[in-house]
């Protein structure tokens, strides 16, 4: 991996800085490559927009911002509609699909993966851990990271006492976002 570009977006609250934060350290601390995150947020600091934007790369990082995400993540509707035309040709887009209703199509542009991520943390106990849910669907389709290294981040940087659930839910999106990359393996062997 030369250098990958990353967008995270959503709304304040979903914890996307977080998820940007843990992300970032995996690929420092933990699996020693190089990374760079940016920040936004919107005026409002709930319910607002916000994004976190990453450079992960094995190389030295000289160009800190990012033009065009090669994955971005859409927690929201209105982060959908406002990030998703910056998405590089061929690029990966994760949506949670709880949240953004209104579904992009797979297209030769790019690849859509639909996760329903506020429900998966339902299911583990918590809807606001939907966004480490994302974080380990991302993790197991981008394999830019390691799991091993996220699961040390997250137990890092969640806060004391949300240990177990955070990884419950990261385990959660995790074996979800390694169901979506066997299926696309074996739609792309049968065409």
């Amino acid at each position: 991996m030369k250098r990958l570009e990353v967008k995270l977006a959503g709304f304040g609250g979903q914890g996307i800085i977080l998820a940007g934060q843990i992300i970032g350290q995996a690929a420092v601390l933990f699996d020693q490559k190089n990374a760079v995150l940016t920040q936004s947020y919107g005026p409002e600091s709930r319910g607002g927009a916000c994004s976190a934007d990453l450079v992960i790369s094995e190389e030295e990082i000289l160009h800190p911002l990012v033009i065009k995400p090669q994955v971005m993540v859409a927690m929201s509707q209105e982060a959908y509609d406002r990030y998703a035309s910056e998405l590089a040709e061929g690029g990966m887009l994760l949506v949670d699909t709880d949240l953004v209703p209104v579904l992009p199509r797979r297209s030769k542009k790019r690849d859509v993966f639909a996760i329903p991520a506020t429900r998966l943390a339902e299911e583990v106990g918590r809807r606001i851990v939907a966004n480490i849910v994302m974080l380990g669907s991302f993790t197991a389709l981008t394999g830019a990271i390691s799991a091993e290294a996220v699961k040390r981040s997250i137990l890092s940087l969640v806060p004391k006492g949300t240990e177990d659930l955070n990884l419950q839910a990261f385990e959660q999106g995790y074996e979800y976002g390694k169901r979506l990359a066997a299926d696309k393996r074996e739609r792309s062997i049968k065409t």
